[in-house]
């Protein structure tokens, strides 16, 4: 079974492969939008990171334990075993177009929100909800911002 440490570790870990990934895709991408998109969402991936490492911490000082003890058991054994929400490395040079690029960011940025959706489903503390809810936000951003880059659209 996993801690609540290790939920919380895979939110971070899942913002600072989203960051590399991103930064990553600069040297793949020709186009001056596509480029500036990626560093902003990168920018956001890593403030995103940096919450959650500040909740992380404040449960390694004792709060939050109850919150966490019940999401680590239900989420971890229903979901989290059954879902790489994206943690593997993008292979750049199997994509050989923008769009299947840009399409495999908006999966990437799904298979975020549906772990965070999970994730507010334990959150009881209005602070947390509140900022969770925006990252959430800021990642449907992030997928209308990439939709529009898609050819035809």
């Amino acid at each position: 079974m996993f801690t609540a440490q290790d939920i919380l570790n895979i939110a971070i870990r899942l913002e600072n492969n989203g960051e590399k990934t991103y930064r990553n895709a600069r040297q793949h991408v020709p186009d001056a939008e596509l480029k500036a998109l990626l560093d902003w969402i990168a920018q956001e991936e890593q403030k995103h990171a940096r919450w959650f490492t500040d909740v992380k911490d404040r449960l390694t000082q004792g709060e939050d334990h109850h919150l966490m003890a019940e999401m680590s058991r239900a989420l971890v054994e229903d979901v989290v075993q059954g879902q790489a929400f994206s943690l593997q490395e993008v292979d750049f040079k199997t994509i050989d177009t923008p769009d299947k690029m840009i399409r495999t960011f908006i999966g990437f940025e799904e298979d975020t929100i549906a772990f965070y959706e999970i994730l507010k489903t334990f959150i009881d503390d209005p602070a947390i909800m509140s900022q969770l809810e925006q990252i959430i936000d800021e990642e449907k951003t992030h997928i209308a911002q990439f939709r529009k880059l898609l050819s035809g659209s």
